[in-house]
């Protein structure tokens, strides 16, 4: 039985001096551990993400920030 969290949400931001795409997930402090690890799990099997950070919040609230490198593609022809 999987948990379904309610109160995630999911900011992409791109930062065009870089090499990297970032994806920032907060999780309220209502939602359990394993709900929380389950979807930062999916984000990084799925779409290719690496947790760069972590941070734990005074009320319980968690954010976790994941980066993906930005493939670019230069044209041959």
């Amino acid at each position: 039985m999987r948990e379904q969290i309610q109160n995630a949400t999911a900011v992409r931001k791109r930062d065009y001096g870089r090499q990297y795409e970032y994806l920032v997930l907060t999780v309220s402090a209502s939602e359990s551990l394993p709900a929380a690890r389950s979807l930062v799990t999916e984000h990084a099997e799925y779409g290719k993400w690496e947790l760069e950070r972590s941070c734990i919040y005074i009320g319980g609230a968690r954010r976790y920030w994941l980066r993906r490198k930005v493939l670019r593609v230069e044209r041959t022809a």
